[in-house]
């Protein structure tokens, strides 16, 4: 898997398999030296259009554990601001020999189209517009993996608040879906998105109907 840009898409197999390797990697946080050698040599460029602290700084510290080198790309004192494309920008730090970019940004499908335009580095998206947070998605996945005791077939998450907005709950959703889980959803019919019946989840009318029967919950704020 050369990108990662959503859990929509995502194979069972390859969905397990990542929930897997997370499993393990958790492990090393328990080690007094937090260090692999899985991605020396490798540079690694974080790039954030929007403001972030925790996912941010989870992909600087998880790339430097892994033994990446990481450049943090601040869109603010680049040259974007004298004309030059996001793309333009990519492909240089691509010939400059940079193996992976993990972007960030407010418009929907920016990592999808950057991973269709660059030959050799790989993408991650870390959340784009409302479409998806797939990092984010399978973190909650590996959370309820251990609160279920791995089985996710016949399990109900209701996920309550701004649904509409929210492209952490896109991500869950699908990610869930595939695993063999159902989603209730709830909340206000202004923070309802309009294809919500395509996202493959249930709508329940009232937060008590939601929660009734379910094995998890999930709360979203106001975005």
């Amino acid at each position: 898997m050369r990108h990662l840009l959503g859990t929509q898409g995502l194979a069972r197999d390859e969905a397990i398999a990542l929930l897997d390797i997370a499993e393990d990697m958790a492990a090393v946080q328990d080690r007094e030296v937090k260090k692999l050698p899985t991605l020396r040599g490798k540079t690694v460029i974080n790039l954030f259009y929007e403001a972030s602290t925790r996912t941010r700084t989870s992909f600087e510290i998880a790339a430097q554990r892994l033994g990446a080198n990481v450049v943090v790309f601040s869109s603010a004192a680049s040259s974007l601001n004298k004309g030059e494309t996001l793309l333009d920008t990519m492909r240089l730090f691509e010939a400059m020999g940079s193996a992976l970019v993990v972007v960030r940004h407010p418009s929907s499908g920016v990592p999808v189209w950057l991973a269709r335009q660059l030959d050799r580095m790989g993408v991650i998206n870390a959340g784009d517009g409302m479409h998806e947070h797939p990092t984010q998605g399978l973190l909650d996945l590996l959370t309820l993996q251990d609160a279920w005791e791995g089985r996710f077939e016949g399990r109900r998450l209701a996920i309550v608040g701004d649904i509409a907005h929210s492209r952490v709950a896109r991500s869950a959703i699908a990610g869930l879906t595939t695993l063999g889980a159902r989603v209730t959803v709830c909340g206000p019919g202004t923070l309802m998105p309009a294809d919500v019946a395509l996202l493959g989840c249930d709508v329940a009318p009232t937060i008590e109907d939601a929660l009734a029967g379910a094995d998890a919950a999930m709360a979203l704020r106001l975005q």
